[in-house]
């Protein structure tokens, strides 16, 4: 940043309360105090990024990060997710629908699968149920999970738990079965 014409600090004194800089080659008006007297410092004068202002505001509005972080640490945290986006779930690719990222489960057995990978649903209290509705829904809508047919023979279920904390539900599927039966991975 510069003053007009090219001093390096911009000043103002009285009642002048509007000095021009120049801010990356564009001419912007600064606004001071009347009667103060003071110096623009290049180094207090961060670029807002506005895609970065709209992954925020778009992308973050909903997460907690740390009352304990500085402003810096918050706008480098900020800065990294932006730089790593593609890692997070969007609206064209869904959690668990990351293009590119399928994952094919090959199980280390043969049909017919054992009475252990065919679980049925644990009970739930009439509010469970209602959250594990809409949690579902959700899913569905995602492309997550999905319907099946009434004729369509279901080999593998996973049983699911609904737990609440701080108020909040959220459901937690029981892949202790499958995973014994699963052939690992790299990961």
């Amino acid at each position: 940043m510069k003053t007009k014409p090219n001093r390096g600090k911009g000043y103002t004194a009285g009642n002048s309360c509007i000095t021009e800089v120049v801010i990356d080659n564009k001419p912007t008006k600064l606004l001071l105090d009347p009667g103060a007297f003071c110096s623009c410092v290049v180094n207090k004068v961060s670029p807002v990024s506005l895609e970065l202002e709209k992954f925020k505001s778009e992308q973050l509005n909903e997460a907690e990060i740390s009352l304990h972080l500085s402003d810096k640490k918050e706008i480098e945290l900020s800065a990294l997710l932006y730089y790593h986006k593609e890692a997070f779930a969007s609206d064209k690719e869904p959690l668990g629908a990351i293009i590119g990222h399928e994952v094919d489960i090959i199980l280390n057995i043969e049909r017919p699968y054992p009475p252990l990978l065919r679980r049925p649903a644990y009970p739930a209290s009439p509010k469970s149920r209602e959250y594990l509705e809409i949690d579902i829904k959700e899913l569905l809508e995602l492309g997550v999970i999905r319907k099946v047919g009434h004729n369509e023979e279901v080999e593998i279920t996973t049983p699911v738990r609904v737990v609440w904390h701080n108020g909040k539900s959220g459901m937690v599927w029981y892949f202790r079965a499958l995973n014994t039966y699963t052939v690992p991975d790299r990961y």
